[in-house]
């Protein structure tokens, strides 16, 4: 993540993009509905994008804007923590959530290219901040149901985590989310091959490896200003550089989904992830988890309309922290006892189109662990209740949403948090606004 005072270059790349285009076709559905991930429409001819078909279209380029009202019980500085991701509403008054430019197209028949570049407004002191979320080269010709990508990307674990934000169906991530892969998802350079497994159902493997280093990789070796802001059990920050294969980290997915029902379809998933630490030593961080999307749908519908979707995921981590020695104060050296601590979390969010273009649904999400952590303020051992990333906490959120169109939509949604780490539940209330202009990928299923 870098700052910058302008956002010069992103609009000259924007300008550049949408000059390359052809001339406009039909628009297809681009805002993700709250009933499904976007895909395109069962029989839609489509191109090698996913798009119309017809001419080759050499880039696709779409502008998605999120922003936020909202009012809270609690100050700012409590918010920051309970709203712990990077694109969440968490300031009372507005946020600017995201201004994310998406970059998508076909360089031959054998690859594709994706870039994701997203602006947003710093909710503590209003600076601009320029983020380059992903940007890799994915195969399209190669043999046996095998895909390769290649570049930076969102780390392929669950549901949320390799989806934009523009994607959730609330206006924030899970806090196990935040808990496990930080503010802006887990991601990182690296590559990941998918094998579609053959059959009349669908059934796809990843596995992929990353730096497992940088502020997105916050359960593995992070970096510096990642342990200063959310160090995990307040443990001590040691740079530990990518020397052989095991520093790196590694991914294992696999997922499936068939229809039970003409009008009732299931998703599953598993997912695992295995790396280094910046404890020191040779710790490493195991996270694994498990996941479900349950939709049902009338086969003759308007617009998406009506619907049901349950979805949830379970997520734990095992994080091996190693022997360290204070030495802040180097008259009286403190040895950090090595340990490991266990930290999981879930969330089951229901919603249920029940009119066009108006849904309505409820998310609750748990957080907890075991293992104490560290206060290196003190050079003692402290009860988890004490830190806002590990305490035991609870969240439920209801939300009401209505979608204008498919390039638009409105979010009221309320919060209530009850987090050990404070002594009152925190009640919150935000109402959100996103627009799309232009045409975006599809999103998986």
């Amino acid at each position: 993540m870098f700052r910058t005072s302008s956002c010069v270059l992103t609009l000259a790349i924007a300008t550049a993009g949408l000059a390359a285009q052809d001339p406009p076709g039909p628009r297809r559905n681009a805002l993700d509905r709250a009933t499904n991930d976007l895909v395109p429409p069962p029989g839609a001819p489509t191109g090698a994008l996913g798009t119309q078909s017809g001419p080759l279209r050499l880039i696709d380029v779409s502008l998605d804007i999120m922003a936020a009202a909202g009012a809270s019980t609690e100050r700012d500085g409590v918010l920051a923590d309970l709203k712990g991701g990077g694109h969440d509403p968490k300031k009372r008054g507005f946020t600017l959530q995201q201004a994310e430019l998406s970059f998508a197209g076909a360089v031959d028949p054998y690859f594709l290219g994706k870039a994701h570049v997203v602006t947003l407004l710093d909710a503590e002191d209003g600076e601009s901040v320029v983020e380059l979320e992903e940007a890799y080269l994915q195969t399209q010709q190669l043999p046996a149901g095998l895909q390769l990508r290649a570049g930076t990307f969102l780390t392929e674990f669950g549901r949320i985590n390799p989806t934009h934000p523009h994607a959730w169906d609330w206006q924030d991530q899970p806090v196990v989310m935040t808990r496990f892969f930080g503010a802006d998802g887990m991601r990182g350079p690296g590559a990941r091959l998918s094998w579609l497994v053959p059959g009349d159902t669908y059934g796809e493997v990843f596995l992929g490896v990353q730096n497992a280093n940088g502020e997105t990789m916050p359960s593995f070796l992070a970096n510096e200003e990642v342990y200063e802001e959310r160090a995990i059990g307040g443990r001590l920050f040691a740079e530990r550089e990518v020397r052989a294969a095991n520093d790196l980290v590694y991914t294992m997915r696999a997922a499936t989904a068939f229809d039970l029902t003409e009008t009732t379809s299931l998703g599953l998933g598993a997912s695992a992830l295995l790396g280094p630490n910046a404890t020191g030593g040779d710790a490493d961080t195991l996270v694994w988890g498990c996941d479900f999307v349950l939709r049902w749908r009338p086969l003759s519908n308007e617009r998406g309309w009506p619907f049901v979707k349950l979805q949830g995921e379970f997520l734990a981590r095992e994080f091996e922290a190693a022997e360290q020695t204070d030495v802040a104060d180097p008259f009286n050296p403190v040895t950090v006892a090595g340990d490991t601590l266990h930290d999981q979390g879930a969330y089951l969010q229901l919603v249920v189109g029940f009119a066009t273009g108006w849904a309505a649904g409820v998310r609750v999400e748990e957080a907890g662990g075991r293992g104490a952590g560290y206060d290196a303020g003190t050079q003692t051992f402290v009860s988890r209740a004490t830190d806002p990333y590990r305490a035991d906490r609870v969240r439920v959120s209801p939300m009401l949403a209505w979608q204008p169109s498919e390039f638009s939509r409105l979010r009221l949604q309320y919060d209530y948090d009850d987090s050990d780490h404070l002594a009152d539940p925190v009640h919150s209330v935000w109402l959100g606004f996103e627009i799309l202009i232009g045409t975006h990928p599809p999103h998986a299923y």
